[in-house]
């Protein structure tokens, strides 16, 4: 992965298979804005030879989504490459002059406390109104300061947290369809089955069998 700016070249000694991916410069600062407050990040790759199992883990899904006969679901490819983007911004950067609140949105303490939260309680059902007294606001302010500062509402964004958990559940574990949705926060197989068709262009049995 490169920003689309910097020119890259490999010299490789023997045959592999290999993908490059281009993230254009407002993409990567878009990104960083939204997970950070701020787009003043400095990439700083990892050591020649790293091998990164994350990054390598969501090439591979890239990899069998872009092959398939009836091919590749496009706001999925979407979603694997934003999931990849915000691996590297997380690993691979320093921030300097972080503020302590984006204008009109949480502070930052508020914000990881938050996400913490979501996190840690993906599994049962949360209301705006308990989110709200977490941050010590209003239902309607704090959904603007939430929204601000995400870049989402707070469904939405507790939605695509429980997608995510879904799917790394669905890549590494033995459970059940109907095992994975109760764990990640869905109230059925049906349930799970239509968010991830809607939001990520697949189906848990179809994402299952492409892996």
């Amino acid at each position: 992965m490169k920003p689309a700016h910097l020119e890259a070249r490999l010299h490789l000694s023997e045959a592999r298979e290999s993908s490059i991916i281009v993230y254009p410069e407002n993409s990567l600062k878009e990104l960083a804005r939204q997970q950070f407050g701020t787009e003043q990040v400095e990439l700083k790759p990892p050591p020649l030879g790293t091998l990164d199992h994350t990054a390598l883990r969501v090439g591979q899904l890239l990899k069998a989504e872009l092959t398939k006969d009836q091919g590749a679901a496009e706001f999925y490819i979407e979603h694997l490459i934003a999931i990849l983007g915000l691996h590297i911004l997380h690993a691979y950067t320093s921030r300097d002059r972080e503020p302590e609140q984006l204008k009109g949105g949480l502070t930052r303490k508020a914000a990881r406390n938050l996400e913490h939260f979501l996190r840690a309680n993906l599994a049962r059902k949360i209301s705006v109104g308990e989110l709200a007294t977490l941050a010590n606001l209003s239902p309607n302010h704090f959904i603007q300061a939430f929204s601000r500062t995400f870049g989402k509402s707070p469904h939405r964004y507790l939605l695509d947290l429980r997608l995510d958990h879904a799917t790394r559940l669905l890549s590494e574990e033995d459970a059940t369809i109907t095992d994975v949705a109760y764990l990640s926060g869905f109230s059925s197989q049906s349930h799970l089955t239509a968010a991830m068709k809607k939001y990520r262009g697949t189906t848990p049995t179809r994402f299952r069998s492409s892996i």
